[in-house]
């Protein structure tokens, strides 16, 4: 049951870059109060420069990637990527509510199991796949997807010893009611550093939800591995983080334990976002810089055009950002809670701006300088091409 939260301001440090076009802090990208705190739990408090930037790592200016190989391909709607500790990736399928496992090797494809009680339809389906942080005990495999009433999230046991396709437990229902709709459900879940579970959900083109803190629409949820309210939440016993979000499904950890998410903008601007606990975002007030008071403004915007972002990563002192109709994966270098520079934009052909492989999905960390990168031109939204779906793998600095 989603719990209705009480309201406690909570002030963050923030240092932002506006880095489409320029670098610098916003004169009004704060939220309720000029001293903030840490962007997430765990960071220590960053002090920030001139340029509102705070110190830290420091991704290069000028980055490269490399497509090593081709992983998988034949894959239909795959939406969420989780690696395995042992080796290979569990890959969600939106249309078809079944789970894949992935030899990275070999490129085999096994069918793990179907997910009971997944309604597809428009965006919504069977989305995002997280690992508990005691998977190798406990065996949770977590996934959001969409009902008949609502989006939720479940944990199911992962027994790969099972014969294929009846490799996974009963779903057990960790947190119901996220708004459903035909388009914005949100869908990416993490388990962050904190070893809590954080989930970004859409409003479902019901504007109103993103700025009600009642309702787990337009936000990043935090809470435990059961379902409850985190501790120290900004909403007393709520599991709403921030607020103000359109539709969030990119979320990913720096090396200092930033959080940091990526998200669907209407006509104008998409972002990424620093994200810090008790925020608004602004939606539907704002999209994109606005420097009012009150707003948290995004650290990097977009045209919808270029970006349309999903799945976000960090890597090499960058996040990089998979874009569904910009059809190209973004690097964004990072200095601390800001930018070391203009993002750069790879996989594209910038004469014709055509995607190298369409659209992109999911990109997730693969140890040291490596990503994993699913494209998604079977979504309804892209053209298939041959041998599509596919898995790749990257190199990238």
């Amino acid at each position: 049951m989603v719990q209705r939260p009480g309201v406690q301001p909570v002030l963050a440090v923030l240092a932002c870059a506006s880095i489409l076009f320029t670098a610098g802090c916003s004169s009004g990208g704060g939220g309720p109060s000029d001293s903030r705190r840490s962007a997430s739990p765990g960071s220590s408090e960053p002090g920030t420069s001139a340029s509102g930037n705070s110190g830290g790592d420091t991704g290069p200016v000028k980055g490269s990637v490399k497509v090593v190989r081709t992983v998988a391909e034949g894959l239909n709607s795959p939406w969420g990527l989780a690696p395995l500790p042992g080796g290979g990736l569990l890959v969600s399928s939106r249309d078809k509510a079944t789970i894949t496992r992935v030899d990275t090797k070999t490129g085999k494809k096994t069918e793990v199991g179907t997910v009971p009680g997944v309604v597809p339809g428009g965006e919504g389906g069977l989305l995002g796949l997280a690992l508990s942080p005691s998977f190798a005990s406990d065996h949770w495999l977590y996934a959001y997807f969409t009902a008949k009433s609502d989006n939720r999230i479940v944990r199911m046991r992962y027994d790969a010893k099972k014969p294929p396709g009846d490799q996974l437990g009963a779903p057990e229902t960790v947190f119901k009611g996220i708004p459903k709709g035909t388009n914005h459900n949100g869908g990416r879940i993490a388990f962050g550093p904190d070893k809590l579970l954080y989930a970004g959900t859409g409003e479902t083109y019901v504007k109103k939800y993103a700025q009600d803190k009642k309702s787990p629409g337009g936000k990043i949820l935090r809470m435990t591995p059961d379902g409850r309210p985190a501790p120290g939440n900004p909403f007393g016993d709520s599991v709403v983080y921030t607020y103000g979000h359109r539709n969030v499904q990119g979320l990913a950890w720096d090396k200092d334990k930033h959080l940091w998410a990526s998200e669907f903008g209407q006509d104008t601007w998409d972002e990424l976002n620093l994200i810090v606990p008790g925020d608004n975002y602004g939606w539907p007030d704002v999209e994109g810089k606005s420097g009012k008071s009150g707003f948290h403004d995004p650290v990097a915007v977009w045209h919808t055009s270029e970006a349309s972002p999903s799945g976000i990563a960090y890597a090499e002192g960058s996040i990089w950002m998979a874009g569904l109709r910009g059809e190209r994966l973004w690097r964004i270098p990072l200095k601390g809670t800001g930018v070391a520079a203009e993002p750069q934009a790879f996989l594209i052909d910038k004469a014709t701006e055509e995607g190298t492989y369409g659209r992109l999905r999911t990109v997730v960390a693969a140890g040291r300088n490596k990503l994993w990168l699913t494209t998604s031109n079977t979504d309804s939204r892209g053209t298939p091409r041959k041998g599509d779906d596919r898995i790749l793998e990257l190199e990238v600095s």
